[in-house]
C-alpha cells in the first residue's frame, strides 16, 4: 500500500497524491487509488486524466453508477461506446458482430448465441489499436458498481494489452473482493488517499468562500472527508443566513441537508444490522465493544469490524469506539425514530456502569415530565459540576429542567440559569445560548436574565464583538444592583480590549466595575476589577501598573466565579513572564493548572496552556512547548473555542521547534480566524508570528509589510509597554535586510528608551541585537561585532537560549560581511549548538546551511559588499525578472530598483545584465 499526502478536491489541490498515482502507472503501468465515499477520488482521477489528455494519450474513462452492477456487461458496454470508431476498423467480422450486440447496434442471432471469445479479443484488439497510435490511460472509476461480466471481460483483456495501455483504477473501500486488484492482478500498487488534515480543511473552508476559525470544529466532524466537511460548512453557513447572518463558531454544526446525505451515503456502506449497533454507538457518551454487548448486541465485535473496514470507527484494543467524523453519530440518532432511540438509551441505561451516565440514559429514553427523575438528573450534574465536568453538567440542566413539570416553574428556572453558567464555564456557547432563550421565555427575574446573559458573554470567547445587544440588555437588566451592574462592566472592559483594540476604555470601565463591586461588597469581582486595570495599565506603559496588581492580590480569593484567567494571581504569572521571570512563572503556573481543571473551565486551562507555551519557548524547551500547543489546540476542538489564539500558539511552536512551512500556515490561519472575529488582539499575534517566519527565511520585503501592519495595529490599541509582544526588534531586522538601515534606527531609538525607562531588560537586548544590524549596515563594523557580542552575554545571562541563538546567527552574518571567516564559523557553530540542545529544528537547520555555505562557498570582495536587499534583487535580475517583476517580488517601487541597480552594477563593476548574471555565477563557483 502506497500511503500518501495531500488530497483530491480541487480546491486543496492533490499535487503529492498526482505524483503518487503517475509513479505507480511509471513503474507498474496499474494503479488503484481507493478511499471511502466523499474522499476526491473522482476529483483526483478526473486530474490525472487531464494531465494525460494534455500529454496527447489516448484517455479511456469508465464511471459507472450504483444501478449498473445488477446490469450484466452495461459497464463494458459504455466504455466500447466512448472508444473513437477508427478503432474498430482492423477487427475482424466476428469481432465487430460481437461488439455490436454487445452495445444493441443489432439483435442476437436465433441459434448460436453470442460469441464470447469474440468479444474478448474484440476489447484486446481495440485497445491494441489504440495504443498504436498513442499511449492509452484506461480510468475506471467507481470500479466496486462494475457489473460481474464487464469485470471479467476486462480483467481477461488486461492481461493482453501492451505497456503502452496503463490502467487506473478507482474504487470505494467495502467489504469484499477489491475489484481493482481483479482488474490489475495481485501486486498492484495501491494509493490510499487519507482523511484531509485539520489544516487542509481550513484551506479547504476559506477557498469555498466559508469562515477558517471553523475549520478545527468541521475537521472533528467531517473526520477529514472533504465532501463532508464542505457539506458541513455549507450547511452551517445557510443556518446563520437564515439567522439573519448571526452565528458563532461554537454554534452547533447542522448535520441537515446535504451533509445528512453525505453522512447516510457513508453509512449506508455497512449492513443494516451493523447500523444498529452503531446506533448505540452513536447513543453512549463512551461506547466499546462491551457495553455494546451488555445492552443487547451479541454481535457487536463482527459488526463493528465492518464498519471499521467502511472507515466508519475505530475499535481500539481495549474495546473502545470511536467514530471516524463525529457527523456519524449525529446522523445516526437524527435517522432513528423515537421508540429506536429510546429503546437504545432504555438498554444503556441497564448496561452502564456510571451512575450520572445511567441517569442520562434513564432520562433521554422517555418524553415526559418527572419530578423525582428530574431531581436526579439535577443531582447527577451537581456531581459533574464538581468533577470540573461543567459541559455535561450543562447538558444534564438542560435535560434537568426539560424533565421538570410545569407546577413546578421555580425548579425549572432555577435549573435552566444553573445550566447557561455551566455552558459559560465550559466555553459551550451552544448550550450557553440555547438555557438563556428558555430563560428568557419565561417569567424570569432580572437577576436570573443577567446571569444567564452572562453567561452567553462567557461562552464567546474572543468573538465578543458580536455581542452588543446581549450587553446592552444585561445592563438595563443590572439597573440597580451594583454587584450585577460590576459584573456587566467587567465584560464590558474584556470586550473593549479585545474586541474594540481600546484599553483606555477597558481600563475606564474596570474603574466603573471595581467601585460598583465595593458598593455593592462584592470583593472578587473587585479584585477582578483591579486585575483588568492592571492588565491595562501594563499595556498603556504605567509604571503604576504593579501597585494596582498588588492591591488586587490583596483582596480574599476564593474559587474565582468569573475565571481564573480574569484573576490576579494570573495576571502575576503573565507579568513574570513579560519580565523574563521564567522560573516563577513556570513554578506558578505548574500550581494552577490542576486548579483550573478541576474547575472546568476549558478557556481557563487554555490561558494556563497558553502560558505554559510561551515560557517554555522563551526558555529553550521547544519540545515541551510543542506538547503543550498541541494540548491546547486539541482543547480548543474540543470545547469549541475560538480557534484564533490556538493557532497562534502552533504557529508559535512551530516557528521554534518544529517547522517554518507549518508555523506560517497555522499564522495565516490565526489571521484569518481572528479578523473574522474581530480579535484585534490575537490578530496582533498571528501577525507577528508571520512576520518572524517570513524573516527567518529570508523573505524581508514581505517580513516589512507584516510586522508595520502589527506596528498599526499596536500603535492603535495604544500598546507602550514593548514587553508584551516583541515585534519592535524583528521590524527593525527586516527593515535591515530590506536595506532600510536609516528606518529601522529611528524605529529602534524611541523604543529603546521607553524600555530601559521601564526595566524592560529581554526587550533591550533585542532591540540592540537589530541596531547591531543597523551599525554593520552603516559601516562601523566593529562596532556591530562588539554590542552583538555583549547582546548574545546579556541573552545567555537572562535565560533566553533561543534569543542567544538568533543573536550569534546575526554576529555569524555580520562577521560574514567583513569577509572574517572563522569568526563567522565560529558564531555559526555556537549558534547551531544553542539551537540543537534546545530542539529548535528550523533555526538549526539555519545555522547549519549557513555553516555548510560558509565551507563552501567563496565570495569576491565586490560580491561580499552587497547587502542582502541589493543581493537578492541582483539574483532575481539575473534569472531573467524585469525591473517591474523585481519590483512587485521585492514590495519596491520601479525607480528604487532601477536605483538600486544602479549601485550594484557599480559594487560588481559589471554593466549589463549578462555581465551581472556572469559575476554572480563566479561569486557562488565552489572554492
Amino acid at each position: 500500500m502506497v500511503a500518501a499526502t495531500g488530497h483530491a478536491d480541487t480546491s486543496v489541490g492533490h499535487v503529492e497524491l498526482i505524483k503518487a498515482v503517475d509513479r505507480a502507472l511509471t513503474t507498474h503501468g496499474r494503479a488503484v487509488l481507493t478511499g471511502p465515499a466523499g474522499a476526491g477520488k473522482t476529483e483526483l482521477v478526473r486530474a490525472v486524466a487531464a494531465a494525460a489528455a494534455s500529454r496527447r494519450e489516448t484517455v479511456l474513462r469508465l464511471a459507472p453508477e450504483a444501478a449498473d452492477q445488477w446490469i450484466p456487461e452495461a459497464s463494458a458496454a459504455a466504455l466500447l461506446a466512448s472508444v473513437p470508431c477508427a478503432a474498430f476498423e482492423q477487427l475482424s467480422g466476428p469481432q465487430r458482430t460481437a461488439i455490436a450486440l454487445l452495445c444493441r447496434e443489432t439483435e442476437a442471432p436465433r441459434a448460436g448465441g453470442r460469441d464470447h471469445v469474440a468479444l474478448r479479443l474484440a476489447v484486446v484488439e481495440v485497445l491494441r489499436t489504440l495504443a498504436a497510435r498513442h499511449p492509452v490511460l484506461l480510468v475506471l472509476d467507481n470500479a466496486q458498481w462494475m457489473d460481474a461480466e464487464s469485470t471479467g471481460l476486462l480483467r481477461f483483456a488486461l492481461r493482453l494489452t501492451p505497456p503502452r495501455v496503463r490502467v487506473l483504477v478507482a474504487e470505494r473501500v467495502q467489504d469484499g473482493a477489491p475489484v481493482g486488484e481483479s482488474l490489475c492482478g495481485p501486486g498492484t500498487p495501491a494509493v490510499r488517499i487519507p482523511p484531509l488534515g485539520a489544516d487542509e480543511v481550513a484551506e479547504l473552508l476559506v477557498r469555498h468562500g466559508l469562515p477558517a476559525r471553523l475549520a478545527g470544529r468541521i475537521h472533528q466532524a467531517s473526520g477529514g472527508n472533504p465532501r463532508l466537511a464542505l457539506a458541513l460548512g455549507h450547511s452551517f453557513a445557510q443556518a446563520a443566513e437564515a439567522r439573519d447572518g448571526s452565528a458563532h463558531h461554537a454554534d452547533a454544526l447542522p448535520v441537515a441537508g446535504q451533509a445528512r446525505e453525505v453522512a447516510r451515503r457513508l453509512l449506508a456502506e455497512v449492513p443494516a444490522e451493523a447500523r444498529r449497533t452503531l446506533l448505540l454507538a452513536a447513543l453512549a457518551a463512551r461506547p466499546t465493544t462491551a457495553l455494546l454487548r451488555r445492552a443487547g448486541r451479541p454481535d457487536a465485535e463482527a459488526e463493528l469490524a465492518a464498519a471499521e473496514r467502511a472507515a466508519l470507527v475505530r475499535v481500539e484494543e481495549d474495546g473502545t469506539v470511536e467514530f471516524t467524523a463525529g457527523a456519524l453519530p449525529t446522523a445516526l440518532a437524527a435517522d432513528a425514530g423515537w421508540p429506536e432511540r429510546a429503546a437504545g438509551h432504555a438498554a444503556l441505561a441497564e448496561a452502564v456502569g456510571d451512575p450520572v451516565q445511567a441517569v442520562r440514559h434513564r432520562a433521554l429514553a422517555v418524553d415526559a415530565p418527572d419530578q423525582w427523575l428530574a431531581a436526579e438528573i439535577t443531582e447527577a450534574a451537581a456531581v459533574c459540576r464538581r468533577l470540573g465536568r461543567r459541559a455535561l453538567a450543562a447538558e444534564l440542566g438542560l435535560l434537568a429542567a426539560e424533565r421538570t413539570p410545569s407546577w413546578l416553574p421555580g425548579e425549572e428556572l432555577a435549573r435552566l440559569v444553573t445550566a447557561a453558567e455551566d455552558a459559560g464555564w465550559a466555553g459551550r456557547a451552544d448550550l450557553a445560548r440555547r438555557a438563556t432563550r428558555a430563560v428568557l421565555a419565561r417569567d424570569a427575574s432580572p437577576a436570573d436574565r443577567v446571569r444567564s446573559r452572562l453567561a452567553v458573554i462567557d461562552a464567546a470567547g474572543q468573538a465578543l464583538g458580536t455581542l452588543d445587544e446581549t450587553f446592552a440588555y444585561a445592563m438595563a437588566d443590572a439597573a440597580g444592583d451594583p454587584s450585577l451592574q460590576a459584573a456587566v462592566q467587567l465584560r464590558m472592559a474584556w470586550k473593549h480590549n479585545l474586541s474594540d483594540g481600546d484599553p483606555v476604555r477597558a481600563r475606564d470601565a474596570a474603574a466603573r466595575a471595581g467601585a460598583l463591586a465595593a458598593l455593592g461588597g462584592d470583593q472578587v469581582a473587585e479584585a477582578m476589577a483591579l486585575t483588568v486595570r492592571a492588565r491595562m495599565g501594563r499595556i498603556l506603559g504605567d509604571p503604576g501598573a504593579e501597585a494596582i496588581l498588588a492591591e488586587a492580590l490583596a483582596l480574599p480569593a476564593p474559587e474565582v466565579p468569573l475565571g481564573m484567567r480574569n484573576a490576579p494571581q494570573y495576571l502575576a504569572v503573565r507579568h513574570a513572564l513579560f519580565d523574563d521571570s521564567l522560573d516563577d512563572a513556570r513554578r506558578q503556573l505548574m500550581v494552577l493548572l490542576p486548579a483550573v481543571q478541576r474547575t472546568g473551565s476549558a478557556e481557563d486551562v487554555f490561558e494556563v496552556l497558553r502560558s505554559l507555551t510561551e515560557v517554555e519557548l522563551r526558555g529553550g524547551r521547544c519540545e515541551a512547548a510543542s506538547a503543550r500547543a498541541r494540548q491546547a489546540l486539541e482543547l480548543t476542538i474540543e470545547a469549541g473555542l475560538s480557534p484564533g489564539p490556538a493557532w497562534y500558539l502552533a504557529a508559535m511552536a512551530e516557528a521554534a521547534g518544529g517547522s517554518f512551512a507549518r508555523a506560517a500556515g497555522y499564522a495565516r490561519r490565526g489571521i484569518q480566524a481572528s479578523r473574522e472575529e474581530r480579535d484585534q488582539v490575537f490578530l496582533s499575534r498571528s501577525l507577528h508570528a508571520l512576520g518572524l517566519v517570513e524573516l527567518a527565511t529570508g523573505e524581508a520585503a514581505k517580513a516589512v509589510a507584516t510586522l508595520r501592519r502589527v506596528a498599526e495595529l499596536e500603535a492603535a490599541q495604544k500598546v507602550a509597554d514593548p514587553s508584551i509582544l516583541r515585534w519592535h526588534g524583528e521590524l527593525a531586522e527586516a527593515l535591515v535586510a530590506a536595506d532600510a538601515p536609516d528606518e529601522a534606527a529611528r524605529l529602534i531609538d524611541p523604543v529603546r528608551t521607553v524600555a530601559v525607562g521601564l526595566g524592560r531588560t529581554g526587550v533591550v537586548a533585542a532591540l540592540d541585537r537589530a541596531r547591531g544590524l543597523c551599525l554593520s549596515a552603516q559601516g562601523d563594523a566593529d562596532a556591530a561585532v562588539h554590542l552583538l557580542e555583549a547582546t548574545a552575554h546579556r541573552f545567555e545571562t537572562l535565560g533566553l537560549p533561543l534569543e542567544r541563538g538568533r543573536t550569534l546567527l546575526t554576529l555569524a552574518r555580520v562577521e560574514r560581511r567583513r569577509r572574517r571567516r572563522a569568526p563567522a564559523r565560529a558564531a555559526l557553530t555556537a549558534a547551531a549548538e544553542v539551537f540543537g540542545r534546545a530542539g529548535a529544528a528550523p533555526w538549526a537547520e539555519l545555522a547549519g546551511e549557513s555553516a555548510a555555505g560558509e565551507g563552501t562557498r567563496t565570495e569576491s570582495a565586490a560580491a561580499a559588499a552587497l547587502t542582502e536587499g541589493e543581493a537578492r534583487l541582483a539574483l532575481l535580475v539575473s534569472q531573467g525578472a524585469s525591473n517591474q517583476e523585481a519590483a512587485a517580488k521585492l514590495f519596491l517601487s520601479v525607480k528604487t530598483v532601477e536605483a538600486r541597480l544602479t549601485r550594484i552594477y557599480q559594487k560588481l563593476d559589471v554593466r549589463s545584465r549578462a555581465q551581472l548574471a556572469t559575476a554572480l555565477a563566479k561569486r557562488n563557483a565552489p572554492a
